[in-house]
């Protein structure tokens, strides 16, 4: 069997696709791509198919990883190709490769997020995001489906910066997930680094905690978009989970 290790993104409506969904959508598309899956064993087998941190529902994201099992070695620049096509727009493959040692899990340490405010100016986010980043503890309530409880999100947070969108062109990666369609609107855009805990701490979770150390209330809904994970480096960035990939097959 062959191991292949694949980054997609989730774009534009396809953010409010539950995680299922998007697994049925993989599952359809590989039959109709003709993908040679590796099966399970017992009673009832399923494709060899392992979702690693998937985003939640809701938001959009550059970087969702997944791994597949087949029984006939694939070309990986080919299995992405196909795949895409079978794929609805918006979920779209942006990469395969063939896994090397070790486990990709253990890879995602943080995510970086991009975080779009639309009626939040710059100069407003940035003084509630140092409060935010002044205070060491900072309780919000989520809701499950066990009931309310509360979780402490300001530990995950790693780093925060703000930018505003007219630093953004409309047409730069940079504006994946972001509502440009009103030049005029102030739109403070907030960057964060947030480890990935138990429990997560979601980008909701960074916004509630917003709004306890600085009341801050985005007249509109915020759009969230996942632009990377990785290990933390040095610096506080994010490394690529697939380097070790392709430095092994290269």
């Amino acid at each position: 069997m062959q191991k292949l290790r694949l980054r997609y993104a989730k774009r534009g409506r396809l953010r409010f696709t539950s995680h299922r969904d998007v697994a049925r959508a993989f599952e359809r598309a590989l039959r109709r791509a003709g993908v040679p899956m590796a099966y399970s064993q017992g009673f009832n087998p399923h494709p060899k198919i392992s979702w690693i941190g998937a985003a939640p529902t809701g938001v959009a994201s550059e970087a969702e990883y997944v791994e597949l099992q087949v029984v006939q070695a694939l070309d990986p620049d080919r299995l992405a190709q196909v795949l895409d096509a079978a794929l609805a727009p918006g979920l779209d493959v942006l990469e395969a490769v063939q896994a090397g040692p070790g486990g990709l899990a253990e890879r995602m340490e943080a995510s970086r997020w991009r975080i779009a405010l639309p009626g939040i100016g710059a100069p407003e986010l940035a003084a509630a995001v140092d409060a935010l980043m002044a205070t060491e503890h900072v309780e919000v309530e989520r809701l499950t489906k066990d009931g309310r409880r509360l979780i402490d999100a300001r530990p995950a947070v790693i780093s925060a910066e703000v930018v505003d969108s007219a630093e953004l062109a409309a047409d730069s990666p940079d504006a994946v997930g972001i509502d440009m369609s009103d030049a005029g609107r102030s739109c403070g855009i907030l960057v964060v680094v947030v480890r990935q805990t138990t429990p997560a701490v979601r980008p909701d979770d960074v916004l509630s905690a917003l709004r306890v150390v600085a009341a801050l209330e985005p007249p509109v809904p915020a759009k969230a978009t996942r632009m990377a994970q990785g290990r933390l480096d040095d610096g506080g960035g994010l490394t690529d989970p697939l380097a070790h990939d392709r430095a092994a097959i290269g």
